[in-house]
């Protein structure tokens, strides 16, 4: 890939926002559309020139930050009251940050000290910004499968696996019914379900070997 690609590519790419934002303020200057085709256009010479230098670190930070751009625009041009962009940047950082540590990310110290942190953060957010009710337990459930999941595979203990996995699913489901719909009891129906999951490791796995 030669320099003068890279150029053409950002050439191209100025060109084309103006082109966008031009049009944008001749036919409709109330509605802000350009900005959307414009993040798509700047990733074209920014993943040229990471490709060029092979490079994907650098491409996996300057994407990360178009984006949250890209979302913090739209969110001040549509919806300025209510901070939403919070959100999605964060697991969006953890992009070039997983990309910087290669060592650290297959660990489980690493799992553990991020799967805290999300909980945190999203746990703050829950409480400051939309109170109504407790979310934050839903991305919790999520992220706590990580350090779970490595910690068993890397042992290859798959039997335990299945134990811890489902009580995390079960503490999940009576969670999500305490604070949905206290008063009617739904949550029994998955987690008989989820106890098939162990109880078949153990009877066609772990009991044979």
């Amino acid at each position: 890939m030669q320099k003068q690609d890279i150029i053409f590519a950002w050439l191209g790419s100025i060109l084309s926002i103006l082109f966008f934002l031009v049009v944008n303020y001749l036919t409709n200057p109330d509605y802000l559309w350009f900005i959307y085709p414009t993040f798509f256009i700047l990733l074209w010479p920014i993943s040229m020139y990471s490709i060029k230098h092979k490079n994907l670190k650098l491409h996996s930070l300057f994407t990360s930050v178009i984006l949250i751009l890209f979302f913090i625009t739209i969110n001040y041009v549509h919806s300025p009251f209510h901070p939403w962009f919070l959100y999605a940047s964060y697991p969006i950082l953890w992009w070039p940050v997983l990309m910087f540590m290669e060592k650290g990310r297959k660990t489980v110290s690493l799992a553990i000290i991020g799967s805290l942190m999300t909980i945190v953060y999203y746990s703050f957010l829950n409480a400051t910004i939309s109170p109504q009710y407790p979310w934050a337990i839903y991305p919790s459930f999520v992220v706590l499968w990580w350090p779970l999941a490595l910690f068993y595979a890397k042992k290859k203990e798959y039997y335990k696996f299945s134990i811890a996995a489902s009580l995390l699913i079960i503490l999940f489901f009576i969670a999500v019914n305490t604070v949905s719909s206290p008063n009617t009891i739904w949550a029994v129906y998955p987690i008989f379900i989820i106890l098939w999951w162990p109880l078949s490791m153990y009877y066609f796995q772990y009991r044979r070997n």
